[in-house]
């Protein structure tokens, strides 16, 4: 009864004070046995930003194409077929010029043989490599048997003596010339060469002679013979005249100009 009272009273005056509003709690659902477990994923959605690159437009590189040249190539000559002196017919001398003075070059004996390179355009003396010799050098047509057309090779009108070996003692001096009617003397004075070297003198002319014009090559075979005689006639549509020089064992000087009268 004690109790009653009192809490008759704190009713009374709970009835009098305006009820305070209650927070509203959402009803809790009860855990499902057979669900998964829920998990919360964000997807995050990445909006990519175009930044927009100047775009390089290319220009097109020429690229140069080689060009090809063209070579030609080497037109083949046929080789030519040089007559051959086939043998030589008896023992005989080549000599650095087509005629018997000029200095002796080689021995040639019977069965020798060799090409013929060309031929002197006065004579018919043969310009001849034999297979024995490393130079050419000259002989007589009728000491040698050649098969092959002559025809064909190079045909010559001129030598260069200088070009012969070596000589020390150079052309001879005070070449004179003097003329009795058709007759002309040269005249020189001596060189003085060692019995050794000493071969002479050689003088290389054109004389007329009975209307023809006429060459005229004469040698010496010794430094002692200082003159010479010649008959020139006129009535030749060339001059006449020459040149002489110093021979040794080696070789030729360079002419000397005869004052011809």
């Amino acid at each position: 009864m004690r109790f009653i009272l009192p809490l008759l009273l704190i009713l009374a005056l709970a009835a009098c004070t305006p009820a305070a509003a209650l927070p509203t709690v959402a009803p809790s659902l009860p855990p499902n046995p057979t669900a998964a477990p829920h998990t919360s994923t964000q997807t995050l959605t990445a909006t990519a930003t175009i930044t927009r690159t100047p775009t390089l437009t290319r220009t097109a590189t020429r690229t140069l194409t080689p060009s090809i040249t063209s070579t030609p190539l080497p037109t083949l000559s046929p080789t030519f077929n040089f007559p051959k002196v086939v043998v030589v017919l008896e023992a005989a001398h080549c000599r650095y010029g087509p005629n018997k003075a000029y200095l002796h070059a080689a021995d040639l004996y019977k069965g020798d043989r060799g090409e013929v390179r060309g031929r002197w355009y006065l004579n018919g003396w043969l310009r001849v490599l034999f297979d024995k010799l490393n130079y050419q050098c000259w002989v007589a047509p009728s000491v040698v048997e050649v098969n092959g057309n002559l025809e064909t090779v190079i045909v010559y009108d001129k030598i260069d003596l200088t070009r012969i070996g070596t000589n020390q003692y150079g052309p001879p001096q005070n070449v004179r010339a003097s003329r009795d009617g058709d007759q002309v003397t040269i005249t020189w004075d001596r060189m003085d060469m060692t019995e050794d070297k000493d071969r002479g003198y050689f003088i290389d002319m054109f004389v007329c002679q009975s209307g023809s014009y006429l060459w005229w090559p004469v040698s010496f075979p010794d430094q002692y013979t200082t003159s010479y005689s010649v008959e020139d006639e006129p009535g030749c549509p060339a001059l006449s005249g020459g040149v002489i020089y110093t021979v040794e064992k080696h070789g030729y000087s360079q002419p000397q100009p005869i004052p011809w009268p």
